[in-house]
């Protein structure tokens, strides 16, 4: 196993208009956009649901839930991710993941749509999970779910195909998934980022590219070597590289 290298550093006098330079870059870019983002708390937003009116931190308790937006009722992409999330719900329900939807349309637009995503799965599936009904597009803004371009007949704006994957510390949001409404989500491609996201949470690990449940996953570079022979005692690999730099450990868990 190559030797882990030590990083060294000069001191280089600091040229004035770089931090200029700087400083301007910040200006363009301004403050913080507003809308929900990776790493940030989700509102504790009260909910008017098919299954009732609850807060989110409330369905999101003390596990994992996935939040999931569509453009709109009785309409052909939409049918066929809301059917598939309803094929999965026992699949992310063993993941200890609940599932809330969300458009907005209102409750009845909801319960008569159900039926058609129910036959359409033609296996006797139901939709056991919530949809959220926003008519009002206040819940759609505070979760950062709106399509700058997709309007509907009155002109209002319609929710994108966006996926927030929400853990357990103090709600705070894991990944998010942001489609245009021409293109669907691969339910796939949301269980195995689930999949991946607990277990990072349970292990100090990453997923490598392509990664699927199963397959050996790679050792945070935060990890000594020292300490991840403590946490993998049945080993890991190093990979040698022309850096000499032992930073690609893959392991399994």
């Amino acid at each position: 196993m190559p030797a882990r290298s030590r990083n060294t550093s000069t001191e280089t006098s600091i040229n004035p208009f770089h931090l200029l330079k700087v400083r301007r870059v910040l200006f363009f870019l301004g403050p913080k956009m507003p809308g929900l983002t990776i790493g940030d708390t989700i509102p504790n937003l009260e909910v008017k649901t098919t299954h009732g009116k609850f807060k989110i931190h409330d369905l999101v308790g003390d596990g994992w839930a996935i939040i999931f937006s569509h453009p709109g009722d009785f309409t052909p992409v939409c049918t066929t991710e809301l059917a598939k999330m309803a094929q999965y719900l026992e699949e992310f329900e063993k993941r200890g993941v609940k599932l809330l939807g969300l458009s907005c349309d209102d409750l009845q637009s909801h319960t008569e749509w159900i039926k058609d995503i129910e036959a359409f799965t033609g296996s006797g599936c139901k939709v056991r999970y919530p949809i959220v009904a926003d008519p009002n597009r206040e819940i759609i803004k505070q979760l950062n779910m709106v399509d700058p371009d997709e309007k509907d007949s009155n002109g209002n704006p319609l929710p994108s195909r966006a996926l927030h994957i929400v853990g357990p510390d103090k709600k705070v949001v894991k990944l998010s998934f942001l489609y245009p409404a021409s293109t669907g989500r691969n339910m796939d491609e949301v269980l195995r980022a689930v999949e991946s996201l607990l277990k990072a949470a349970k292990h100090k690990v990453a997923t490598p590219c392509n990664w699927k449940p199963g397959d050996p996953v790679v050792i945070s570079p935060g990890v000594s070597n020292e300490k991840a022979k403590e946490m993998f005692p049945h080993g890991f690999e190093t990979v040698n590289l022309p850096s000499k730099k032992d930073y690609l450990r893959f392991t399994s868990v």
